[in-house]
């Protein structure tokens, strides 16, 4: 893995500009950079990540089998009780999911460690999908690139091949977000394009346009009733939303599945642990009222947790992190070195919610920056990769989008 510096390509500005890429540019920094880019060998890619992204998938699956079940586990997870019977409910059905972003830290040299999982509302799906194989094309075919150069990028084609696996043909799906977001109609259009590939009917409607019928179905914003709803809204807000109430009666089939709750939820990291303490992908986390008990030897959960908490106790003192259940960009995160507070987020809306406990990955340092691989699970394997980097030991919202190559 390495970076290498690169000429950009002429004018690709105003190719972002005609292709809606309008966010390339925020807040007069650049967003999508390509001065330089990230090189990897297909054996980084196949064993070091692609690999081993599907493997974890398939243990957070595992995880949901665990949590279900568990009334305990919920309660940490913070999942309101009221709306606990649709979750359990979408996961027993076997409501499918559509896709998902593992966070990797990866130096080159592996295994990558799991940082979190957008399980639920990933974005930088436009550019990891689409923006960076055009980049890829041209600089091929400016000679900056070799012919025989690859990107680990089958994202657009496993969705396509996904959505039409998921429904019958002219399906009308439906494709939501919060307005004034471009970064998430970027998301909801890349989908809805996917769909459109696929042969299913796509319409996208405003988050604040969806009504309701007098018979309780959810409704665009020309009165359509939505069948399958697409949203770019996550799980944990909704569930505490006035509509949360209308959910199960609708008969709405929702993307992403109520399950995915669990796995879009910073208390799974404590729960992969709990079930596959030492797994090579994996860093030692633990829930931090259960470290709290297991440091006082009180509560039902001390005498396990002790235990595998004895066993990460070094590790988490040379360093770790604290993050709520639930966050976005890098906001509540606090980084704490040898019992001090080295770094933490100037954002902090989520102080409110109860917090893990991570053992400390740093990430690499390249040029300056420290890269995080996001690794697109679409259905249940990985399809690709796309790269954010940022100063800060944080990744936050305004953290770069790298492009990458393969080069053996």
């Amino acid at each position: 893995m390495h970076k290498i510096a690169l000429p950009e390509r002429r004018q690709w500005r105003d190719k972002a500009q005609e292709v809606g890429f309008t966010f390339a540019d925020m807040h007069g920094e650049p967003y999508w950079d390509e001065s330089s880019a990230y090189r990897f060998s297909l054996r980084q890619i196949e064993d070091d990540i692609e690999d081993p992204a599907t493997e974890l998938h398939a243990m957070c699956r595992e995880a949901v089998d665990l949590i279900v079940t568990s009334d305990a586990l919920m309660t940490q997870l913070c999942i309101p009780e009221a709306h606990r019977g649709l979750i359990v409910d979408s996961w027993q059905q076997g409501q499918p999911e559509l896709y998902g972003r593992f966070d990797l830290v990866y130096d080159g040299t592996g295994p990558a460690k799991l940082l979190e999982y957008n399980a639920d509302t990933p974005t930088s799906l436009y550019e990891s999908a689409s923006f960076q194989w055009s980049w890829l094309e041209d600089q091929i075919a400016a000679g900056v690139l070799r012919d025989s150069d690859d990107q680990f990028n089958g994202i657009h084609e496993a969705l396509v091949e996904r959505l039409a696996a998921l429904f019958p043909p002219d399906t009308d799906l439906h494709f939501t977000a919060q307005v004034g977001s471009p970064e998430d109609y970027a998301t909801v259009e890349a989908l809805g394009w996917a769909a459109r590939q696929a042969g299913l009917g796509a319409h996208y409607c405003d988050l604040d346009k969806i009504g309701l019928s007098p018979d309780g179905q959810f409704v665009d914003d020309q009165d359509r009733v939505i069948g399958t709803l697409f949203k770019l809204y996550p799980w944990e807000d909704l569930l505490r939303d006035d509509y949360a109430a209308h959910l199960a009666p609708s008969g709405t089939r929702f993307l992403e599945p109520p399950w995915k709750a669990l796995v879009s939820n910073k208390g799974l990291l404590a729960v992969l642990w709990q079930m596959f303490e030492g797994h090579p992908n994996l860093l030692p986390t633990f829930f931090e009222a259960d470290v709290a008990q297991a440091l006082s030897g009180t509560g039902p959960a001390a005498q396990p947790v002790r235990a595998a908490f004895a066993r990460a106790a070094d590790q988490l003192r040379i360093g770790h992190v604290t993050k709520p259940v639930f966050s976005r960009e890098g906001a509540s995160i606090t980084i704490v070195e040898a019992g001090s507070v080295t770094e933490t987020a100037a954002m902090r809306a989520y102080d409110h919610h109860p917090r893990i406990v991570q053992a400390y990955a740093p990430l690499p340092v390249f040029d300056g920056f420290r890269p995080v691989i996001g690794a697109w699970i679409i259905g249940e394997s990985c399809a690709g990769i796309g790269i954010r980097e940022d100063r800060s030991r944080i990744t936050q919202d305004l953290s770069r989008f790298k492009p990458h190559f393969i080069r053996d």
